[in-house]
């Protein structure tokens, strides 16, 4: 009985394992490094998260309406590590965020930079890897 135990913990931390790896991705499984994007808009939400962060924003769209982009960056703790503080990322605040485009069109990108308005630029930490 006690084997079997064992055996199920053990088939359970695996599968567990499994899982989260899956989840996990590569920059070019789902963003296009041909697209590159410049965002400008307001600051709708920062999550802070692992293992990815997300960076929020209404962007004017081309016919003028409002479009939310989400942004994805490195994870919070890397974050941090780079200078990032929860203080700087208040909602309505005007920011401009270089990336790439999701290769399915969609508007998700994947953030290397945020500049704001004073000129100061953060760095994403993304899984594009480090700015050039």
């Amino acid at each position: 009985m006690r084997r079997i135990r064992v055996a199920g913990l053990v088939l359970a931390i695996v599968g567990a394992m499994a899982i989260r790896a899956a989840a996990h991705h590569s920059f070019s499984a789902e963003y296009d490094a041909n697209k590159p994007i410049k965002l400008t808009g307001k600051l709708i939400e920062m999550k802070w998260s692992n293992p990815h962060a997300w960076i929020y924003l209404e962007v004017k769209g081309k016919d003028g309406k409002p479009v939310k982009w989400a942004c994805e960056t490195g994870g919070a703790n890397a974050l941090f590590r780079a200078g990032w503080r929860k203080e700087d990322l208040v909602a309505g605040s005007q920011l401009v965020v270089d990336g790439f485009q999701a290769r399915n069109g969609s508007t998700t990108a994947n953030a290397t930079s945020i500049t704001f308005p004073d000129g100061k630029k953060l760095f994403a930490r993304s899984s594009q890897g480090a700015p050039k």
